[in-house]
Parts: C-alpha cells; sequence; structure tokens
C-alpha cells in the first residue's frame, strides 16, 4: 500500500486561516502546491487545491483535485477509479480534519490539465467521482 506524503499544514495560508476565525462562509481554496501523490497505477499525480466548505445536496462537500496528465491518453477511467478511491481513503480521509468539521462527502478530481473551478474547458479530460465518508472508508455515490 502506498502513502502519500502529510499534506502541510503551512498550505493553509495565514489570510484563509484569519477569514476562518473571523467566520468566514463559503467555498474556501487551499493550493496544493504540487505535492506528488504516489497512486496504485503508478500514473504521474499532483494535488492541484482543496476546496472545502462547499455546500452540498446533502450538506458540506471538501473536494480534492489532481492533475493527472496521463488520463489524455494512456490512462483509462477504470485504471483512475482504482486511483480515485484510493485518494479518497489514504489521501483525503487523513487530512479532512485540517479542513474543519467532517463534511457528508468528498469528491476526488482527476484533470489532464490544470483548470480553475467551474471553467469549462472541453477539450481537457477530467474524471470525478463523489464519495460518502462512513466508518473511516469512501464509499461511492452516483452524481
Amino acid at each position: 500500500m502506498h502513502r502519500a506524503p502529510a499534506f502541510p499544514l503551512s498550505l493553509l495560508p495565514a489570510a484563509l486561516c484569519a477569514g476562518l476565525a473571523a467566520g468566514q462562509e463559503g467555498p474556501q481554496v487551499v493550493a496544493g502546491g504540487g505535492v506528488a501523490v504516489k497512486v496504485p497505477s503508478g500514473q504521474p499525480v499532483t494535488l492541484q487545491d482543496v476546496i472545502w466548505n462547499v455546500a452540498g445536496p446533502d450538506g458540506m462537500v471538501t473536494r480534492f483535485r489532481f492533475l493527472a496528465p496521463d488520463i489524455a491518453g494512456a490512462v483509462d477511467f477504470d485504471t483512475a477509479e482504482t486511483d480515485m478511491i484510493w485518494l479518497c481513503e489514504n489521501f483525503a480521509l487523513p487530512r479532512l480534519s485540517e479542513f474543519g468539521p467532517q463534511p457528508e462527502a468528498v469528491v476526488i478530481s482527476l484533470s489532464d490539465r490544470a483548470l480553475d473551478f467551474g471553467d469549462s474547458a472541453p477539450e481537457a479530460v477530467q474524471f470525478f467521482e463523489s464519495y460518502r465518508v462512513e466508518g473511516g472508508k469512501c464509499e461511492w455515490e452516483m452524481f
């Protein structure tokens, strides 16, 4: 089993922490700093960012967005899906407490290129999976 390096708390900008202390609401974005993560398939994956404090249909959602250039050709969806559940359970879950209360869901996304959240790019290859956090595990949920 591969273990990802710790997500350093130093990635939480002082301004973000100050905003939270002041009760700032709404989505918060923490840059990933290009942290490389070893996944089961061996494809190159880096953390783009984490978006948390996002309201979802069933409660709060935390999104972990990763760059995975090989999904544009060398890595198929089945392989990427295995990596995404691994990222949820072995990378995201251990770090959730760094972002506040436990969310109802975690979304793992892989993109072949860096995109701003919500931007449309028809030429980009992107995979998304949503997971319910239950009993220390990530349970797949249909979008």
